[in-house]
């Protein structure tokens, strides 16, 4: 067997390196996709900070409270019938004893009539007993008659004694029906509603009319349900007028004198009273403004804007900036209290500390921030410079423009020169 070996051209060197190098470019493609892409650097952000400073608490709660009487009746007849006549008008000063309101008095004058009618049937009918009783005592004593035949006559007596006694007190009960016929005050003080007019019907105890008793007054406002743990029966109120003028004295001080057990089943909210001095108290039914003392009053605390608040677990952070790196950490703090729109921080940061206000959501840990510049004042500064510049460029320019032959040089150009 004769083996022809073929000549070795530079084509066929071409044919037989190219596996190879195909092969090369496929495994650089491959190394390339399983190389790791460079990660993004992370943007610069522009913040808003603070400076936390130590500052009073100023804010209190505010509650719109109503003035009332302290003691407030519903007065109504205590008899049944038809109102015919009114005398109380709302807003109107009464007096003890003073007659509201009457209603119609015939049907007790007619049973008064017939109470007396029986008393005087029963007084008879006694008075017919105890005359057979003593004539038949006479004839006991004279033995014509048993013991038993006496005993009869007396027991008839004592009953036309009793019934004598029975139709007396229905004729005063009848005779105080009739008195009830007139809606008499029982107290001193002012009509605050009428609830019942004439030629209107009403059953014994229905309300007629409404009286605020003269006395002590009571400013009542409702607390939310997360507000009414810093109340205390004792504690300190002060009540602003709102009707009070600039010159006029609108405070007015009172003490908490009652808090509502539950809440109520409207607006689970609690009422709550504040006992006022009547002589300072504002009209009845004003409405005034309540401000509960706070239990932070007049202590010096560390104040932050809510915005500078985030939450990362179960706590509470703020965004702290290190002005060395200009980078931001999470500092956690503790909040005490609200002060209006502002956090009370009870802990955690040191007065002089820088923290971030606003855009707390888009920040990372040991993020690179700048100070943030309002757009607007940029603006105005630019303008403010320019505008000064240009009348600079003006004054220079009108100094050193030449002069017309024999005109004289004005100051400006003689100061520039």
């Amino acid at each position: 067997m004769q083996h022809t070996l073929l000549p070795f051209t530079g084509s066929s060197v071409g044919l037989w390196r190219a596996p190879w190098l195909l092969a090369g470019v496929a495994a650089v493609l491959v190394l390339g996709a399983c190389s790791k892409a460079a990660a993004p650097t992370e943007p610069v952000r522009a913040v808003k900070v603070v400076k936390v400073g130590e500052s009073g608490v100023v804010a209190a709660h505010e509650y719109a409270g109503e003035v009332r009487a302290r003691v407030e009746s519903r007065l109504g007849f205590r008899v049944a019938g038809k109102i015919i006549k009114r005398q109380a008008e709302v807003g109107q000063r009464v007096k003890a004893g003073q007659v509201l309101a009457q209603i119609d008095p015939q049907d007790f004058k007619l049973a008064a009539e017939a109470g007396r009618a029986q008393v005087a049937s029963a007084l008879t009918n006694r008075d017919l007993a105890a005359a057979d009783f003593k004539r038949f005592a006479a004839l006991k004593d004279q033995n014509f008659i048993s013991g038993a035949e006496l005993e009869r006559r007396e027991t008839t007596l004592k009953a036309a004694q009793a019934q004598l006694e029975q139709a007396q007190a229905q004729l005063k009960s009848q005779g105080n029906q009739t008195g009830y016929a007139n809606l008499v005050a029982d107290v001193s003080g002012i009509v605050t509603a009428v609830e019942a007019e004439p030629g209107q019907v009403v059953s014994a105890g229905t309300p007629v009319v409404r009286i605020a008793q003269d006395g002590a007054r009571d400013v009542v406002f409702n607390v939310p349900e997360d507000r009414v743990g810093e109340l205390a029966v004792g504690a300190a109120v002060s009540i602003k007028r709102w009707s009070a003028g600039d010159g006029e004295n609108a405070n007015v001080q009172g003490k908490v004198r009652e808090i509502a057990a539950s809440a109520d089943p409207v607006t689970r909210t609690f009422p709550v009273k504040v006992a006022v001095n009547a002589a300072q108290s504002p009209a009845l039914g004003s409405t005034v403004y309540v401000y509960p003392a706070s239990s932070f009053a007049g202590v010096q605390v560390m104040k932050l804007p809510t915005s500078a608040l985030f939450q990362q677990g179960q706590a509470t952070h703020v965004w702290q900036l290190d002005t060395a790196s200009m980078t931001v950490k999470s500092t956690p703090v503790q909040v005490a209290t609200a002060d209006g729109n502002e956090a009370v921080i009870a802990a955690g940061l040191q007065p002089g500390a820088l923290v971030v206000s606003a855009g707390v959501h888009v920040l990372s840990p040991n993020q690179k921030v700048t100070l943030y510049k309002d757009n607007k004042l940029a603006a105005q500064e630019n303008i403010a410079g320019a505008a000064t510049k240009n009348v600079a460029n003006g004054i220079v320019q009108e100094a050193t423009k030449p002069l017309p032959a024999g005109a004289a040089a004005s100051p400006a150009a003689s100061a520039a020169k």
